[in-house]
């Protein structure tokens, strides 16, 4: 009993370094994937958040819900069509894509984080727009554009009313949904990824964290095992070449690198399946994650931990 009250002292012992540094920093938490389809992976984040939040920290959540989106489709009769990974949206699916990432999933974690004694509030249009993007038009390779819809890349941030929630002691949570620049009151449907990372070079936030439904960077995909603890850059550009790094996590991965270049300080891509898994990520020396940095200093809270793999090599 004394051995198990021992080890658990041990642990804050442990955090209490990982809370004094980051106590008034801001954490941008990208929140997708499976993690919001189950229920207790989900409250599990969100106490997280809340425990990041009580011992000073200021998170920020960033969400999308394609999985959701692509339900409310179906029920509406809607057939989904992604262009290159990208949702084509029209008038009906952007109606669907608002409703879907504002008045349900958005109201849905602040409802919780507020059950679990956070406090939140939404950003979005239906309260206040901080996201603001441009049309995006991809290459079919010959150099004609693909029309995506109301698809776009967020472009600008309004970062005031963010870091003012933060600042009250409250937890922003932003959808992936964007107003368009130019179309006044026209909205964008955007990517999540891309989004979070606006958002945290727009506040220029300390850590930019990617909850995923793998481990993190992998070198076998079929062996969690070999996560790839840390990287640097230029790491993570030669494990693109190599096919190491590809299909869906190359975008995270290159949200990561835009991220660093504009003044982020760490980013990581964890596994939001595994209960309290951001808690695992920031307060212990190993993390349970990939973290991608410039490269370790002086400082670094975790010396030697998580100097890049490849760069040992």
């Amino acid at each position: 009993m004394h051995e198990e009250a021992i080890r658990k002292a041990d642990v804050l012992i442990e955090a209490l370094g990982f809370i004094r540094k980051f106590h008034g920093r801001f954490t941008v938490i990208k929140l997708g994937g499976s993690v919001m389809e189950d229920p207790e992976s989900l409250r599990a984040l969100l106490v997280d958040i809340v425990f990041m939040q009580t011992v000073g920290m200021r998170p920020v959540v960033v969400h999308g819900g394609g999985k959701a989106i692509t339900a409310a489709m179906e029920r509406a009769g809607l057939e989904p069509r992604f262009v290159k990974g990208r949702r084509y949206t029209d008038a009906a699916t952007l109606e669907i894509v608002a409703r879907v990432l504002a008045e349900e999933i958005n109201a849905d974690i602040e409802r919780h984080i507020n059950k679990f004694g956070g406090r939140a509030s939404g950003l979005h249009h239906k309260t206040h727009q901080c996201l603001y993007g441009r049309k995006l038009a991809l290459d079919d390779g010959t150099g004609v554009p693909i029309d995506l819809g109301r698809v776009g890349d967020v472009v600008e941030v309004d970062a005031l009313p963010i870091e003012n929630l933060c600042l009250a002691g409250v937890v922003p949570v932003l959808p992936s949904v964007a107003e368009d620049e130019d179309e006044e009151g026209q909205l964008l449907n955007v990517n999540a990824d891309t989004a979070a990372a606006a958002v945290a070079q727009a506040i220029k936030a300390d850590k930019l964290v990617f909850l995923t439904d793998t481990p993190g960077i992998l070198r076998d995909k079929n062996e969690p095992s070999s996560l790839i603890r840390g990287l640097t850059p230029a790491d993570c550009q030669a494990l693109i070449a190599d096919g190491v790094i590809d299909r869906g996590m190359i975008p995270k991965v290159e949200a990561c690198l835009a991220s660093l270049e504009a003044g982020v300080k760490k980013t990581h891509i964890i596994d939001g399946r595994l209960r309290h898994s951001l808690l695992l990520e920031i307060f212990t020396q190993t993390g349970i994650g990939t973290e991608i940095a410039l490269d370790d200093g002086p400082g670094d809270e975790r010396p030697g931990a998580r100097r890049p793999v490849l760069a040992r090599a």
